[in-house]
């Protein structure tokens, strides 16, 4: 489809919601002065140094149209059992929070949603691909939040940087680098929970240290349900004098060993919310990962700009889990990732700025599944009744992408880009010495268009059009050994845009957008159990609304609410039922954050977040009941005692809200009780 044919296509989408759209720019555009056109449409949360640049990458910000971010300030300050609960600060981010030791949960937004079936979001550390093969999130967890500078959420399907998983949008994890610094936090408060985290930084002629480490034990909610994970890292720069040289090296380890509570019945629950049942009382997962990178860049001269990445990923995971009387499982996950990213830029003019860039990601990756005999509590270590997988396979991807910046005018600015992706691949089934070959995708082909007038300097009307894809994932058919009726194309995803970004006033920010995204040929993939359904051509859609004010120095508010729908357009169940019209499962209608910081004083700060989701069905045919929606309250207070030094106390859950993430085992579901009430209180010191 074209880009104009795109628009067009949106315009009935667009016309449903028209009037609030207008409303929106019509209330705005009247308080605004004239000024520099600012041509951008992201939005902060908290303090974000952000400074034009004329040499250098392209930043997010400064070329895409729907990005998100947060600054330190927001988050450094948390405790939280797992880092990627810090995303469920940002507007319109799902939460999915399994709870089950090392596989705790996910971070989604754009309606695709967290159960594991169709894994849209890429994720990145400091700008290194950082998903396991099925796309998931595991590596989100070596970051602690102490360490992190900044979170960036890049929405929809116009970001030409990245292919493999990036289908609905990407987030970055920023961490700390350069500067003068040690900071140190240690935290005690509910269910045994102790952690210390200790950061550090040095620079001096040209040379960057960076150094952190993260020890974190926790009893947990639920019996059967200890935890104790250990990261650490080190990263160091050196900026060669006079060459415009920048050469660096990042190395990180994160290992988690925790038990798994379990999840329960709804009989079960109603007995006790909090049990773990005996036949769980083996069950646990051991998680170790390790990233490596070495970076050069070189800004040749100022309007030329070089950035090359190589870097390592390895996981490997032990996980040990009852789910059922008959079900009784041990996965265990060796994946190896090896790839090189390369991006140049050239600022041809103050008109025209050339960016492109290649990937190599090749992927050795091992997956074994064993099945246990029906014993309470299961005897993991005897032998097994089934050797269910025993898989070794690569996945090898090759990408390109070229895009332009072009502002033939100063309050317009125009973005053209093409991606392409191949990949290629083999598996081989240990068990049975059964060797096939990838499904041919050929070289998928994205085209992209983002459009930013900027009439006034507070004012930012944006347009995107873009698309991205879905591969299979996983040792087995159908991503190998495809017969031909099960031989498929890539599901090409389709996506448009309409925003509008103001500034009504000083410190204040607001954001509206109409999204929606088509896929041509949907599967929901879970390659750890085997299970692959074809959801056919399915939609998504939505709204949404976000808006930051600082109302005086010590007084700060935002706000966001998510309207969303994932809908299946046409396919059909293996016994012949159409899902045409059925709701994705898992995929909440609305997502909403509400949030209030106010420092009182030098000394007193006072802060509380408000986080809710809607409920949604379990299964595909939407024939059980909805679960799962919530709404939280987590509250804290911070004392300084001087500038270097403070403690704060945090309230998760202030009103002890009963809630549960549930999924459905063939019809019966599924249910993990999320935490009730928890206080923590930590020390904070900076040398």
């Amino acid at each position: 489809m074209q880009p104009c044919c795109a628009f067009a296509s949106f315009a009935p989408f667009i016309l449903m919601n028209k009037t609030l759209l207008s409303l929106a720019v019509a209330a705005a555009l009247p308080s605004f002065s004239f000024h520099a056109h600012a041509q951008d449409s992201a939005l902060a949360l908290g303090e974000i140094k952000i400074s034009a640049q004329a040499s250098g990458p392209l930043t997010s910000r400064s070329v895409l149209s729907s990005v998100d971010l947060m600054g330190g300030e927001q988050f450094q300050d948390k405790t939280v059992g797992n880092s990627w609960e810090l995303l469920g600060l940002m507007p319109g981010i799902q939460l999915t929070e399994f709870r089950m030791g090392a596989e705790s949960g996910k971070a989604t937004f754009r309606a695709f949603n967290g159960e594991g079936y169709i894994n849209g979001i890429k994720v990145l550390i400091d700008g290194v691909p950082s998903n396991v093969n099925s796309g998931n999130q595991r590596f989100i967890d070596m970051i602690p939040s102490l360490e992190l500078a900044l979170i960036e959420v890049v929405r929809g399907t116009n970001d030409p940087r990245y292919g493999l998983h990036n289908i609905g949008g990407n987030f970055n994890m920023v961490t700390r680098q350069g500067g003068n610094y040690t900071e140190g936090r240690l935290t005690a408060g509910s269910f045994d929970t102790l952690e210390a985290q200790v950061v550090l930084g040095m620079e001096s002629q040209g040379l960057a240290q960076n150094y952190y480490i993260a020890k974190q034990n926790s009893g947990g909610y639920r019996p059967h349900s200890q935890a104790d994970k250990l990261s650490l890292g080190g990263k160091w720069f050196y900026t060669v004098p006079g060459t415009g040289l920048k050469l660096g090296a990042v190395l990180r380890h994160h290992r988690n060993e925790s038990q798994e509570p379990g999840y329960l019945t709804a009989a079960e629950l109603a007995q006790d919310r909090f049990q773990s049942p005996a036949k769980n009382a083996n069950d646990l997962s051991k998680r170790d990962m390790n990233q490596a990178s070495a970076l050069l860049e070189w800004q040749v001269n100022e309007r030329l700009f070089w950035r090359n990445t190589l870097y390592y990923n390895d996981y490997s995971d032990d996980r040990r889990f009852s789910i059922s009387q008959s079900n009784r499982q041990r996965r265990l996950w060796d994946e190896h990732q090896r790839g090189l990213l390369s991006n140049l830029t050239w600022r041809a003019s103050d008109q025209v700025t050339l960016d492109g860039g290649i990937n190599i990601e090749k992927q050795d990756n091992g997956y074994v599944r064993k099945r246990f005999a029906n014993t309470t509590p299961t005897d993991f270590e005897g032998t097994p009744t089934a050797l269910q997988a025993d898989e070794a396979y690569s996945l090898d991807n090759v990408g390109a992408y070229v895009q332009a910046v072009l502002k033939p005018m100063p309050e317009l600015k125009v973005v053209p880009a093409l991606r392409v992706d191949k990949f290629t691949g083999q598996t081989l089934l240990r068990n049975t010495g059964v060797r096939a070959a990838l499904q041919d995708y050929g070289w998928i082909k994205q085209p992209k268009l983002s459009v930013v007038y900027s009439p006034l300097a507070s004012v930012s009307v944006y347009a995107n059009w873009g698309q991205t894809f879905q591969v299979l994932t996983g040792s087995r058919s159908p991503a190998y050994l495809a017969p031909s009726n099960l031989k498929r194309d890539a599901s090409i995803n389709t996506g448009h845009e309409l925003g509008v970004k103001f500034k009504p006033m000083a410190g204040t920010e607001a954001r509206i957008a109409l999204w929606q995204q088509d896929a041509t040929d949907e599967v929901a993939n879970m390659p750890s159990i085997d299970s692959t359904t074809a959801l056919g051509a399915t939609r998504r859609s939505g709204l949404d609304l976000q808006a930051s004010t600082r109302v005086n120095p010590r007084l700060s508010l935002w706000a966001s609410h998510a309207l969303q729908q994932a809908e299946v357009r046409k396919a059909f169940t293996s016994t012949g039922a159409s899902l045409a019209g059925k709701e994705v499962m898992a995929t909440p209608r609305y997502i909403s954050n509400v949030g209030v910081s106010f420092k009182a004083s030098d000394t007193w700060q006072f802060g509380a977040q408000a986080r809710a989701q809607g409920s949604y069905y379990i299964d595909d045919l939407n024939a059980q009941r909805k679960y799962g929606g919530f709404a939280v309250v987590d509250a804290s207070v911070r004392y300084a005692f001087n500038p270097k030094t403070s403690v704060d106390l945090q309230f998760k859950n202030l009103t002890d809200r009963r809630y549960e993430y549930v999924w459905d085992n063939s019809g019966s579901p599924m249910i993990a009780p999320a935490a009730g009430r928890a206080a923590y209180l930590s020390l904070n010191v900076s040398l």
